[in-house]
């Protein structure tokens, strides 16, 4: 009876330890053919939006880029399967062979928001641009001892020159806003600059058409927060085609207007896509930064992640 237990539990053990590798197998091999197919739908999605800002600068297209354009407008959360597997009447077909995936997502105008690259132009800071980022300091009750300390590591990160590649104590360059912390930025500050600034490869001027009040109220000089909201509304019934248009809707002229040139367009030609994917338990997301120059949309940054299921939304809220 002993022997006939003993064995029976060396059996019992023997096809757990089984079950459990043939589990295992399974799971391994779901995960991956999850990744796979993953990346197949975001690197679609990522296509689909690059064809969209093409053809938005199309000879026949306008060169003014605002929230009015089929670009502009975010993909609400749909059902991919409905469109991919659709039988010749057009119902859409069910069963396990059916790829149950639901995809979200949006196209973010990159300058709509203020320039961390800005502050540093051959080496120096450049002056114009580092008054903006002091009103965008004031405007959210940041001390200015901070921003000193941003655009000296900033010029420090980006000096190229063989001593400060050399040097161990040289700070790395910042690719996206999170790493400002890189350059000292306390995180705080940097969540709370978050919703307003970018970092992109190269200097860039705000759109008057996309950016948000406290960007264009920083933009430009001598315009207050009044002014900067009432340019917001009257872009609402008709987007600005140029920009000394849209200065002289708020009374800037002259110099200033000059001046304001310098920092404010209404075109834009780097953009951010971001693309959510949730494939059954698995949400995915991914960011993409794309530049567009003429007919040719490159991809300058591109990084994918699980995260949390409500970002999107909060994104979209806070831009």
């Amino acid at each position: 009876m002993l022997m006939a237990m003993l064995t029976v539990a060396l059996v019992a053990t023997f096809a757990a330890a089984a079950l459990w590798q043939q589990y295992r197998s399974i799971e391994v091999e779901g995960a991956e053919r999850a990744r796979v197919q993953a990346d197949w739908v975001l690197t679609g999605a990522l296509d689909f939006s690059r064809l969209l800002l093409r053809e938005d600068a199309m000879p026949n297209g306008s060169r003014v880029d605002h929230l009015g354009e089929p670009w502009a407008v975010p993909l609400q959360e749909a059902r991919l399967s409905s469109f991919l597997a659709a039988n010749k009447e057009g119902v859409a077909e069910e069963g396990p062979q059916v790829l149950d995936a639901f995809l979200s997502g949006q196209i973010i105008d990159e300058q709509s928001l203020l320039n961390v690259t800005n502050l540093v132009v051959n080496g120096a800071p450049s002056d114009s641009d580092v008054k903006c980022f002091a009103r965008m300091f004031d405007l959210l009750g940041l001390p200015q001892t901070q921003l000193e300390l941003l655009v000296e590591n900033l010029r420090f990160a980006l000096d190229n020159s063989a001593a400060n590649r050399s040097s161990p104590m040289a700070p790395l360059a910042p690719q996206t806003v999170e790493q400002l912390v890189w350059l000292g930025l306390p995180a705080a500050t940097v969540a709370a600059l978050q919703p307003y600034v970018t970092v992109l490869q190269q200097r860039t001027k705000v759109n008057l058409n996309t950016a948000p009040a406290e960007v264009i109220y920083a933009a430009v000089d001598g315009l207050s927060m009044a002014d900067a909201q009432r340019l917001v509304s009257q872009r609402e019934r008709a987007p600005f085609t140029s920009g000394p248009l849209a200065m002289s809707a708020v009374g800037v002229s002259g110099n200033a207007l000059e001046a304001a040139l310098n920092n404010v367009d209404v075109r834009s030609d780097y953009f951010e896509i971001r693309a959510r994917l949730r494939l059954d338990a698995l949400t995915v997301e991914e960011r993409s930064v794309v530049h567009r120059q003429g007919h040719l949309v490159t991809v300058v940054r591109r990084e994918r992640g699980v995260v949390d299921p409500t970002a999107m939304t909060r994104i979209a809220a806070g831009r």
